[in-house]
């Protein structure tokens, strides 16, 4: 399991207050027969005139080292960034 960033709990409390309610803490997904931690899942209840629950995958990052664009390749992978 991947190690808990810095701003984690400030997050999660954020998402909560914002009414969000964290359903996966991480949450585990499968693609292209890989196995891959999201650090958050969390789902809030449809505005009424809506149909579906809205839900999302939250990745927390924070950019704490002396070159942010070190810490940007890490996040991103350099072929992004370029």
């Amino acid at each position: 399991m991947p190690a808990r960033d810095l701003y984690h709990d400030v997050v999660v409390q954020a998402l909560i207050v914002d009414g969000w309610t964290i359903t996966d803490h991480p949450l585990y997904l499968t693609y292209g027969g890989r196995d891959l931690y999201v650090d958050l899942g969390a789902e809030r209840d449809a505005i009424a005139a809506q149909k579906d629950s809205q839900k999302i995958a939250v990745e927390i990052k924070s950019f704490l080292s002396l070159s942010p664009i070190r810490d940007l390749h890490e996040a991103v992978g350099k072929y992004d960034v370029y």
